[in-house]
């Protein structure tokens, strides 16, 4: 872990993983709302392995360092309320904090998971990245009529109850120039091998197969 400083002069912990060569660029990982857990760390390192400079900051660590929430029934409704009330702009800021401590590894980009997702669509928007990758972000719908200032791709399973077909629908007419990527089959979280039975494999490998080649077009 490593410490950041925003630029309202608020510090946070980040969990940084580094490539096996010379990094090819940055990216940073936004939490899903369950804080930075074992899955996003993983994230990291899957993306530090495949050779860029991956970084994920604590987000929540405005209210309490070290806060990561379980995936049962009480601690989804925590922090489903605890993401929601959230202020946006102080989030945002953090992310910026992480894309300037790998900016050294050369153009950044942004990937971000359930609330992480729809951070990824705010970012792309509100602030500055080379690209930005949103999964199954539900609140994406709610910020449409925002234009992005870099490419962005989502990816979104057609069981996810979080988005329903009309929302996405919605979306995508607002932004057709933006890929919206469809899972046959799969759930909110498909990615997170963490949290069966949501985890779907072949979806979970196909999206990350987009997002490299995206990142490899934007940024590698």
């Amino acid at each position: 872990m490593i410490t950041l400083t925003a630029r309202d002069g608020h510090r946070l912990d980040a969990y940084i993983a580094n490539p096996p060569g010379t990094a090819q660029g940055g990216v940073v990982v936004a939490q899903e709302m369950y804080g930075v857990n074992d899955y996003l760390r993983s994230v990291c390192d899957f993306y530090a392995g495949h050779g860029y400079l991956a970084i994920a900051p604590a987000l929540y660590d405005r209210q309490q360092r070290q806060f990561v929430f379980s995936y049962g029934k009480e601690d989804h409704d925590r922090a489903q309320r605890l993401y929601k009330s959230w202020n946006l702009d102080n989030a945002l800021d953090d992310l910026d904090a992480a894309r300037d401590a790998v900016a050294r590894a050369g153009r950044v980009g942004l990937v971000g998971f359930c609330w992480g997702g729809s951070l990824a669509w705010l970012a792309a928007c509100r602030r500055d990245y080379g690209c930005s990758v949103a999964y199954y972000g539900s609140m994406m719908p709610d910020f449409a009529a925002e234009q992005p200032r870099c490419p962005v791709i989502a990816h979104i399973g057609d069981q996810d109850t979080t988005l329903p077909s009309a929302r996405i629908e919605m979306f995508g007419a607002s932004h057709p120039a933006v890929p919206v990527y469809l899972y046959d089959g799969a759930q909110h979280g498909f990615d997170n091998e963490n949290r069966s039975p949501r985890y779907d494999a072949q979806a979970c490998r196909k999206a990350r197969e987009r997002t490299l080649a995206f990142f490899a077009q934007h940024i590698g």
